[in-house]
This record gives structure tokens, sequence and C-alpha cells, in this order.
């Protein structure tokens, strides 16, 4: 790919064959090997989510992945991607770049989104943001502040330098998002016990996940989730086959006593789901499971234990949001949450990621003593 550089060694190709896809897979572990927080993904699970053959993203979805090279060595990478379900404004179209990952050179970030831009570009989008890693479903935003310790499951970790380079290529904040950290052994907030004390209102019921009707419960889940997120920004529905991958990628490291629903009048009306800090288990597998990584994984999540837990997923039907009854929902649903952590050995739990607007799930949040302790940043540019 062609481009005005007095740099003739640096060049971006388009990944297209497997043995490319795992340069572009394993790049971020060279160039975060410094990083005592980095914590480098298993390399199986990247290769399912960026194989058109496991994510059903790819069902709804045009993605073109970018290696920039130097040498002979790769020093960079990025996604360019067009969700065919995302919301889009009135004569504007919006692609979505994401995946960047890049050695600290304005040059390399330049040929990177440069070819990123043109594929967008080509399909006549007028507007990128991101990044998303692949789906706003998925691994969202750019880490901006609080990069002193490691993600949890499912979040992001970038080099400090990463949001300058990214404004360098003309790229101004669209939303923050914010990952809240909640001791679970300190006390309550005296609103918050004040609420939960009064019990359960007339008609409402708090259940654990029925891992004997798992599928069931996650087609549940999806469908209370696709209806309490409707209108959100950005929200993108989960579709039938994402909702099965979802039940598939959660069923080994879900813990159905932290994963809870309500029910109101006999109707699901709400959920959280507390999920095992999977990155605590495989912080040294290197992103390996072969030889021995399965069984080290299965240790440290159904023997040994991890000691934090992310919330990833709440919500409640719009139907109820009004009404009072559902109001005291998230309380009832993040105390009783809470209170199964505790008793199964954990000490922290992460909500994320809650956008900077959401005013409601963000008093939510700190009315349960939870404390903003990283921000992630979504870009957009006008093309």
């Amino acid at each position: 790919m062609p481009f005005d550089s007095h740099d003739a060694d640096l060049r971006v190709i388009q990944v297209r064959t497997p043995e490319e896809l795992q340069r572009f897979i394993r790049l971020p572990a060279r160039l975060n090997a410094s990083d005592p927080n980095w914590i480098t993904p298993l390399m199986m699970e990247r290769s399912e989510a960026l194989s058109p053959k496991t994510n059903p993203f790819f069902e709804h979805a045009e993605v073109q992945l970018f290696l920039a090279v130097r040498d002979g060595r790769d020093v960079g990478r990025i996604s360019a991607q067009i969700d065919a379900l995302a919301p889009q404004a009135e004569g504007q179209k919006t692609g979505n770049f994401g995946l960047i990952a890049a050695e600290d050179d304005h040059m390399v970030f330049k040929v990177l989104f440069r070819a990123a831009e043109d594929w967008l570009r080509d399909r006549a989008c007028t507007r990128a943001l991101g990044p998303f890693n692949l789906s706003i479903n998925e691994e969202v935003g750019l880490l901006v502040n609080g990069f002193d310790t490691p993600p949890m499951v499912m979040m992001g970790h970038d080099p400090a330098y990463t949001g300058a380079r990214v404004e360098d290529q003309g790229y101004v904040k669209a939303k923050d998002l914010y990952a809240y950290l909640c001791d679970p052994t300190a006390d309550l907030p005296a609103v918050v016990v004040r609420r939960v004390r009064r019990g359960l209102p007339d008609g409402v019921v708090l259940r654990e996940l029925d891992m004997s009707r798992y599928d069931e419960e996650v087609v549940s889940l999806t469908e209370i989730l696709n209806d309490a997120w409707a209108g959100n920004w950005g929200f993108v529905p989960t579709t039938e086959a994402e909702t099965r991958q979802l039940a598939k990628a959660l069923k080994p490291v879900i813990e159905k006593k932290m994963t809870l629903f309500a029910e109101i009048d006999g109707e699901p009306a709400g959920f959280i789901v507390l999920l095992p800090n999977v990155n605590e288990a495989i912080r040294d597998l290197g992103g390996k499971l072969l030889p021995f990584g399965w069984a080290k994984l299965l240790w440290r999540l159904k023997v040994k234990g991890v000691k934090s837990a992310r919330v990833p997923l709440m919500g409640v039907k719009r139907k109820f949001a009004d009404t009072m009854r559902g109001q005291l929902l998230p309380f009832h649903l993040m105390n009783a949450g809470r209170d199964a952590s505790l008793a199964l050995g954990y000490t922290k739990f992460e909500f994320s990621w809650v956008l900077e607007e959401n005013m409601p799930m963000r008093r939510i949040s700190e009315a349960m003593g939870a404390t903003i302790y990283k921000t992630y940043r979504i870009y957009e540019k006008t093309l």
C-alpha cells in the first residue's frame, strides 16, 4: 500500500492468510512485554473472535485487518469494520476502527489509520468511530486513565502513549466509558442499607441461574438485555447466533450463584452477571493453554478460585424501569451479587463499562461504594 513517507521500509498489508492472522494476534504481547500490568489474551480465544467461522459478528459486519511491517518486522496493527446492525445518523454512514496496537511511532500510526480510513471511505463511510474490538458488545474504548492496574476480563489495556498518537491522526473524543471498582467487604452506604433491609417488594423474586436450563436462561438474559439497552448510545442488539455464541463462551467460567435473575409477578424483569475475572487466572499463561494451561486455568477458576469479578451485564426491562419495583431491582440485584461474591471468597469487583452520561447507573454504582478507577475513550473523526 503506497503512502507519502520518507520511511521506504514501512508498508501496510491486508491480513489474508492464517499465518498473517496469527501475526496480527501475537503482536500486542510483544509490544507490551515490558508492561507489568499487561495480560496476554488466550490465543485460542482471539483466533475464534477474529474468524468468520466462529464469530457470528461477521454475519452482519464486514471486517478488514491490517498489519504495518517495517524491514520484515510487524510494528503495528488495526482493524476497520462496518456493522450493518449499528445505528446510523441520517445522512451519515459510520464505520469503525479497532484492535489498534503499534510501536510509539507517529508514522506507524499514520499509515495504519490511513489504511483503515481509506477502506472505510471506499465503502461510503463519512465518519470513523472507535476503537471497537470488533463490536460495541465486545471490548470497547482505548484506555486513557488507569494504567497502573491490570484489566479485568473482556476489558482492554493500552500503552499510555496510544491516546496521543490516535489524536495526532485527527481523532477527538466522542464518549468516555468508566470502570468502577468496588470493595464488597466495605460497609454499604446507609441509603443502600435502608433500601435492601426493607426486603423485596411484593411480587418480586430473586433467583440464581438454573444450569439445568442453561441455554433457555441465556436466551432470557439476552431478551432482557436487548430490551433494557434499546435506545442507549451506540447499542447493537445481540442476534440469535451471538446469543448461542455467548452461551458457549460463558459456560466454562460462569458462576451460577453470581448470575441472578429478578422476576416481577412471574415475568423475568432484570438480571445481573458477576463474571469471575478470568484475566487473574491466565496472567502467567502467556496466551497459551497447551500443554498444561487448561489444567491451570480450571484449577484457578474452579478449585483455587480467583479473588476478583466483573459485572459486564445488568439490565431491567423498560416496562418496569420507571416503576417503584423496577427502580429497586438494581440495588437488590447488586446487593445479592455482592453477598454471593463475598460468600465465594471474592474481595473486589468491577462495574464496567458505564457510559459517562449514564447517570442512573453511575449513581447506583457510587451508591454501592464504587469509585471510578479506569477511563476508556471512544474517538471519532470525520472522513
